[in-house]
């Protein structure tokens, strides 16, 4: 594909006089920058396992349950689609860190008028604050399925261990254990459907055959938004530009183009497996019953065959578990914003990331408390994510289009026409959506 080409640094006139042993030793072979061929690979998956993080949140979780309960298999070409869109999208963020060392944020502010970055950035803190609502929510729902506490005192609870964690850093030490854990549920996901009377065949279809049953549409955007989040877009190319590979030479940013993309790969094809297995579950347990999935409470009697009368509290576990890292990585998403703002690398003890970070956690725990109805609100939050997507979308191809950004690195045409039809079909989808 021609984005091979801008990632090897190759002209389309170079590679049509390279043999194919050459095209593959030069895609697939080992690195000239000290690498071991696959091994460095594997070194560099990490980023995009993050993103992951985000598969199995509670904003995913009551997504995909009222998508399966409600539609049963018929929408799962979303999952397809969304994980596809995801793909080309996380690579490419990651694509501007990398060749610039600006992330995101940092390159709207430095490359547009001061107003429109404004703008810009300003709707895509809101839409973190969403996706924060969602994270906190989820953990308070978890709470309450514990502990029997209240929703607002949950929320608070969990709005300020997260802020704690994120503050003093300490996250970092407890990371592999909530990511491992959460991964588990995930994994438990996946292993049901042997234990399940799943439709293959149906769903086979429904995975790549697009279908829009009556009253589809809030859920169709809430499964989009919740795969597509566009805090994760700002939060990659952070991540990815605060190691600056773009001061260590053109070999370095070739080989680490290449490898970021076989991360982001792996890690969106375990994000569209966990999704799909949600969606699938919640289609066997709850839709071939006539049972419509409107609390989360409900929704753990879906890992019931495989863990017994313990499917509550494990799935509450993994809830809060999820709620906490995915709600610390959308502030942080907030911070890397604000930052942005200024021109700024995220950096938790500078204000305008820290001031950033704070008040998206007390604006989500805030809402929170105004929420009337906890699932809905987790379903309407991820909606809220879908309406600010294409403004992400359409930024994010001007800039890692441009040659005053990129440089040689710029997309190529065949690249930007992917991109711009992504934005095109989120447009699209939210059009009929917010008509419908």
């Amino acid at each position: 594909m021609t984005m091979t080409n801008v990632s090897n640094g190759t002209t389309d006139s170079e590679q049509a006089r390279d043999t194919l042993p050459q095209r593959l030793r030069r895609r697939f072979g080992g690195m000239r920058t000290g690498g071991h061929g696959g091994l460095e690979i594997l070194r560099s998956i990490g980023p995009g396992l993050l993103v992951t993080v985000g598969f199995i949140d509670p904003g995913n979780w009551a997504s995909n349950m009222a998508a399966g309960s409600q539609f049963g298999y018929s929408l799962l070409w979303v999952v397809t689609l969304s994980t596809i869109m995801l793909i080309m999208l996380q690579h490419n963020a990651a694509h501007l860190g990398i060749a610039t060392g600006q992330c995101l944020a940092e390159a709207t502010t430095t490359h547009l008028p001061r107003p429109v970055s404004r703008l810009i950035l300003a709707s895509a803190y809101l839409a973190t604050v969403a996706t924060a609502l969602a994270e906190v929510l989820g953990g308070a729902i978890a709470l309450q399925m514990l502990f029997g506490l209240p929703l607002p005192v949950g929320s608070v609870l969990v709005a300020a261990a997260s802020l704690s964690l994120l503050m003093s850093s300490s996250y970092k030490r407890v990371e592999r254990w909530i990511i491992a854990f959460v991964s588990l549920i995930g994994i438990s996901f996946l292993v049901e459907l042997a234990l399940v009377d799943v439709s293959w065949g149906e769903a086979a279809v429904s995975w790549v055959t697009p279908a829009l049953p009556s009253g589809s549409l809030a859920i169709v955007m809430s499964v989009l938004g919740a795969v597509v989040m566009p805090h994760n877009l700002f939060l990659h190319s952070e991540v990815i530009q605060s190691q600056h590979f773009e001061a260590r030479g053109d070999d370095v940013v070739r080989e680490r183009l290449r490898n970021e993309f076989v991360d982001t790969l792996f890690s969106m094809g375990v994000g569209w497996a966990i999704n799909s297995a949600m969606v699938i579950l919640a289609a066997t347990t709850f839709f071939a019953r006539g049972i419509v999935v409107d609390d989360l409470a409900v929704a753990a009697q879906t890992l019931s065959p495989i863990l017994g009368q313990a499917a509550t509290v494990t799935f509450a576990l993994a809830l809060l578990l999820a709620g906490l890292s995915s709600s610390i990585t959308a502030a942080m998403a907030a911070g890397t914003i604000s930052a942005g703002m200024f021109g700024e690398e995220y950096d938790i003890h500078d204000r305008h990331s820290s001031v950033g970070v704070v008040a998206c956690m007390a604006a989500a725990a805030l809402a929170c408390l105004l929420v009337p109805n906890a699932f809905q609100g987790l379903v309407v939050s991820q909606a809220l994510l879908s309406l600010q997507l294409p403004i992400t979308v359409f930024l994010q191809v001007y800039l890692t289009s441009s040659r005053r950004v990129m440089g040689r690195w710029r997309n190529s045409t065949a690249t930007k026409v992917v991109l711009v039809a992504i934005g095109v079909t989120v447009t699209f989808i939210d059009v009929i959506g917010l008509l419908g």
